[in-house]
């Protein structure tokens, strides 16, 4: 058996991920990989991981898990996808970081099922708009919520390196949250083992929200001539259509923080950017860029 679990992370949009692969769940289902709804597994992940406290599951439990989560016959790859998995919203800034308990979140998932081929997935996002996304949907003020951390503090680095460390050589799939309007199909298709080949549904979803109707008119009238066939062509037609008609309020967002300045922003940037390079280069990542 082979799990993937997408972790998504908080202000990635993971719910996306799951509808998308929904979308898609007749070819799946026919060639042996399951995507469990969330509502089916809800209470079953739960319940197991407070009884195990991060340990292994025992080979019966792995099987009542199972049992629980598939309706499905002959199924090769098991998808789950949610962003909840690693972990609450109010946890996910902490003395220790961005996301500080990612590392044994995930490794503590993944030991649900220890006779599986496991890998995870999840989408990283700028500090300085992930940042205010986790704190905008946390029931705390601000000033509760960062406890005197400095923002530039809260990077992806030391966060990857746990959560690769945690994977003890487990695949590790990530991609930059801003590239998700060039690279979805792609992401899309590796958590779901989908062939290139294969019409993909939503695999435009993204990119949409992004264009005008003129755009994603030009967009579709593009892509079914040869040239918008490959990957690499594909990508180049998102950028240049996305170039001349981006729906600017789509593209652009403001941030409204207490003590936060441009400054502050431009320098969480930098550092993000500085963090991906590293990510891509980690040994055990598969890093999907555009």
């Amino acid at each position: 058996m082979q799990v993937a679990i997408h972790f998504g992370t908080h202000g990635t949009e993971p719910e996306r991920m799951i509808r998308t692969l929904m979308e898609n769940r007749d070819w799946m289902l026919a060639n042996g990989v399951e995507v469990v709804p969330p509502g089916r597994y809800k209470g079953v992940l739960d319940e197991s991981l407070i009884a195990l406290k991060g340990g292994e599951a025992p080979a019966a439990m792995e099987e009542v898990i199972y049992d629980a989560l598939l309706e499905s016959e002959n199924v090769r790859r098991m998808v789950l996808s949610q962003a909840s998995l690693i972990g609450a919203i109010p946890r996910c800034i902490g003395p220790r970081g961005l996301f500080p308990q990612a590392g044994a979140r995930m490794r503590a998932v993944a030991a649900l099922f220890p006779s599986a081929e496991v890998e995870v997935s999840l989408a990283i996002r700028n500090p300085a708009l992930q940042v205010p996304h986790l704190i905008a949907r946390s029931d705390l003020p601000y000033d509760k919520v960062m406890a005197g951390i400095d923002p530039a503090a809260l990077r992806w680095g030391p966060a990857m390196l746990s959560i690769v460390e945690a994977m003890q050589g487990r695949r590790v799939i990530v991609w930059c949250y801003e590239d998700t309007p060039l690279i979805w199909p792609e992401a899309v298709r590796r958590i779901a083992h989908i062939p290139a080949d294969v019409p993909l549904k939503s695999g435009l979803a993204v990119i949409g929200d992004l264009l005008t109707p003129d755009g994603m008119a030009e967009l579709r009238t593009a892509l079914g001539t040869p040239a918008g066939k490959t990957t690499q062509a594909r990508r180049a037609l998102f950028e240049h259509v996305l170039a001349r008609h981006a729906v600017e309020e789509a593209i652009s967002e403001t941030v409204d923080l207490p003590g936060w300045t441009q400054d502050l922003v431009d320098r969480m940037t930098e550092a993000y950017a500085q963090d991906v390079a590293m990510i891509a280069a980690l040994p055990g990542v598969e890093f999907l860029g555009p």
